[in-house]
């Protein structure tokens, strides 16, 4: 059957720049649809780093020698390039931390439990269908703090309903916090809603943006939110390099994760004081090779056209919707409607575990991620122990999808 779908990008082209794509795995060409978990590193971004080690290797803001401003000419401007990737008004709004999760935590820290806007009986406002690390940092700050944390439901199609914020958000409400885009349902959420109503009763929107800055462009003045978290090594770039954005006056208010060096203006005995924002919240030597590959990968991606790798996405997206419709025994969870969904597919099988069937199609030389996703609770709530998971990005295209097909019609015919 001829095909339909058809792909916006050149990705034979694409692929070439990235070397690990190059390689087979168990004598089968490598096809990676794990790109929700990390994903990989274009050729670009490992030179940017191998530069940096190999000319100008030097720690950032505090030689006056050519190498170190070398070194910190590169760092600051891939916070402009970042900032700018995003839509921040001044570069000042982006903090680098090491994760995702570093930046969440260090909100939940700095902000809810060390700042002076959440007090005990104060309110906290979730949804089941986030990641554990806009999950657990909010426990902390129920068990130390003594605040009431609630949580937004979904459909069974996987999307937020919405209405439920009308009666969960209350006058107590201090924080509310959502993923942009489910990792494992691909559901995308009505960020600038979920704002407008957080900013109604006076409190702030902070956003899991992990799985949305690397795959749709992301305004973060469009949305209004007030903290956004993401990580690099989900968009091209390195591990070991997160960014949090913040409005600059919440971000004042915010208190530091991390003491020591960079992050004060001056330290005497028993006293310290902060350095400006963002400066106060990277203590210590940052992941200065990884933030420079991060600045190569928001490059590599803005050539791209962060519409375009959007329009891909979905193109690859609902191809994979259609053909693994005709894999007997299979059900996808979350949106129908691709242009509802990122490219995430978590799916079933009838008759055989999540485990089994990532553990077949590893021998088919075909990439996915089984199990909870650190999303137990999303879990829970459609009786799940474990789902497989398939994700696109721009190095894929209609074949992988068709040899991820091939590959669980090989899972019914192992398990009859």
């Amino acid at each position: 059957m001829a095909r339909t779908a058809k792909v916006l990008f050149d990705v034979p082209e694409i692929k070439k720049d990235f070397p690990i794509l190059q390689r087979t795995v168990r004598d089968k060409p490598l096809t990676y649809l794990d790109s929700t978990a990390t994903s990989q590193k274009p050729r670009q971004v490992i030179d940017a780093m191998t530069d940096y080690y190999s000319r100008y290797n030097a720690n950032v803001h505090r030689a006056i020698y050519e190498l170190g401003e070398e070194s910190t000419r590169e760092y600051e401007g891939a916070r402009e390039r970042v900032a700018a990737f995003i839509g921040a008004k001044d570069p000042m709004e982006v903090a680098y931390t090491k994760s995702t999760t570093e930046s969440l935590n260090l909100v939940a820290y700095g902000y809810a439990l060390k700042g002076k806007r959440v007090q005990k009986g104060d309110e906290i406002i979730g949804t089941v269908l986030e990641h554990h690390s806009n999950h657990v940092p909010w426990h902390f700050v129920r068990d130390l703090k003594g605040v009431t944390l609630k949580y937004v439901d979904v459909d069974e199609d996987g999307r937020l309903k919405m209405e439920q914020y009308d009666d969960l958000i209350t006058k107590r409400t201090k924080v509310v916090t959502v993923a942009q885009v489910s990792n494992v349902l691909g559901t995308i959420n009505d960020v600038k809603e979920i704002a407008k109503r957080a900013h109604e009763v006076g409190a702030v929107c902070v956003v899991d943006a992990a799985q949305s800055v690397p795959h749709m462009p992301v305004d973060v003045r469009e949305l209004d939110c007030d903290f956004l978290a993401f990580s690099g090594h989900k968009m091209l770039g390195p591990t070991g390099v997160g960014v949090l954005y913040g409005k600059k006056e919440v971000l004042e208010e915010t208190e530091p994760l991390l003491g020591g060096g960079e992050m004060i203006s001056e330290v005497h005995l028993g006293t310290a004081k902060w350095n400006d924002v963002p400066y106060k919240f990277e203590g210590g030597t940052p992941p200065i090779a990884e933030v420079i590959g991060l600045g190569a990968a928001v490059d590599y991606l803005t050539k791209l056209g962060m519409p375009a790798v959007r329009q891909h996405e979905m193109n690859v997206t609902g191809y994979a919707l259609q053909e693994l419709s005709n894999v007997a025994g299979l059900r996808v969870y979350g949106p129908k409607d691709v242009r509802q969904r990122g490219g995430v597919v978590s799916f079933t099988m009838a008759k055989a575990h999540p485990h089994d069937i990532a553990s077949i199609l590893d021998v088919e030389g075909v990439c996915i991620r089984s199990g909870h996703h650190c999303a137990q609770p999303l879990m829970d709530r459609y009786d799940l122990a474990a789902t497989a998971r398939a994700s696109f990005y721009v190095y894929n295209d209609l074949e992988d999808v068709d040899r991820l097909a091939a590959a669980l019609q090989k899972v019914n015919e192992v398990f009859g």
